[in-house]
């Protein structure tokens, strides 16, 4: 019916875009092999990087991209093999990894094993060397409040450590929790909605969200949420961090 009206959830702004699955477009890319590929944010969005969610419809295996950024994926359903230097890692469900752009690896993907891949250049600092390979899970990182806000928990994914260019956290948010305060920065953010709902503004648009809604959110973008419903509203957040505006 929506598809026959012409009709989506979908918006794309000059600072913004909520992206959701209504529009998703399924494509075929060559160096993800036997996946079904949606693309959520890319740089012809004015992005700095690239969110995408692959679907395996067969097992298959998984080489480094065809370019010289940093990789991050989370297991959120299935179970992956990753190999790095001849070792062998399994993830499941809530398992993550960091991938730098000079390491060597491969992931064997079981059918139906679904993807979120975070792609970008890395931008070094002289203050620090480049992180190394990373992976744990979801389970094992420590919720801490945000703000000291009894509803609002924060976990960070990535380790604390300047050679990090980048933050992916996961923000969990109590029945009527929210942000406390419209944010305005110079990071940009890309956004994905892992359970529940709420209402975010982006820019002066005030947008319902629920799971597998995704946000682009692009510098100096006003944005705020607020979580609405019976059950916890979480999503996973990146956005570029530790180096000096005119270098990010």
């Amino acid at each position: 019916m929506l598809a026959n009206l012409g009709e989506t959830r979908s918006k794309v702004k000059g600072l913004h875009a909520l992206i959701c699955p209504d529009s998703h477009e399924v494509i075929d890319l060559p160096h993800w092999p036997g996946t079904d590929f949606v693309s959520f944010v890319t740089p012809a969005l004015g992005a700095t990087f690239s969110l995408s969610k692959i679907t395996a419809f067969k097992q298959t295996r998984i080489l480094p991209p065809p370019h010289k950024g940093t990789r991050f994926f989370l297991v959120q359903n299935g179970t992956a093999r990753l190999n790095v230097d001849n070792q062998n890692s399994e993830l499941s469900d809530g398992h993550f990894a960091f991938l730098p752009s000079d390491c060597d690896h491969s992931i064997e993907l079981a059918k139906s094993t679904e993807l979120l891949c975070l792609e970008r250049p890395y931008t070094p600092t002289q203050s620090a060397a480049a992180p190394g390979f990373f992976t744990s899970s979801m389970k094992d990182i420590v919720r801490t409040k945000l703000k000291g806000d009894d509803g609002l928990h924060i976990q960070k994914l990535l380790p604390s450590n300047p050679g990090f260019d980048m933050e992916i956290n996961v923000m969990d948010f109590a029945p009527g929790a929210t942000l406390p305060y419209v944010e305005t920065h110079f990071m940009e953010h890309g956004l994905m909605m892992l359970s529940g709902g709420g209402v975010y503004r982006l820019e002066d648009d005030w947008y319902p969200v629920t799971s597998g809604d995704v946000i682009w959110m692009g510098p100096f973008c006003p944005q705020w949420f607020g979580a609405l419903g019976r059950e916890n509203a979480r999503y996973l957040i990146y956005k570029n961090w530790n180096r000096d505006p005119l270098v990010c």
